[in-house]
């Protein structure tokens, strides 16, 4: 037996997958609950800035951070969710010094 759906049945699934597939595509195939661990090398990377940089804010504490102590491959590490809200606690607002009124 064979269901024959209309056209506007057809967008309305298409439309409901679309909706449920959003968060997958949003977050280019990654779920919300997984984070992305950086090391000093690859945070100097996604920030644009020297390594240097990065290990001048873990000593002065400016940066959000943990230690690894296992072995020698210890060593600091960085959340990316904490790293983007560190950047936005760091983004200065635009001002708008025109307090005129136009006439």
């Amino acid at each position: 037996m064979k269901t024959l759906l209309e056209p506007d049945d057809i967008q309305a699934i298409a439309d409901a997958v679309m909706e449920r597939l959003k968060p997958s595509i949003a977050g280019n195939g990654k779920r919300e609950h997984e984070d992305v661990i950086f090391d000093k090398k690859s945070l100097a990377a996604y920030l644009k800035v020297s390594e240097s940089t990065i290990s001048k804010l873990v000593s002065n504490k400016q940066i959000p951070h943990f230690k690894i102590q296992a072995g020698q491959s210890g060593g600091v590490r960085f959340r990316q969710r904490d790293i983007d809200k560190w950047i936005q606690r760091q983004t200065i607002p635009e001002s708008n010094t025109f307090t005129g009124k136009f006439r």
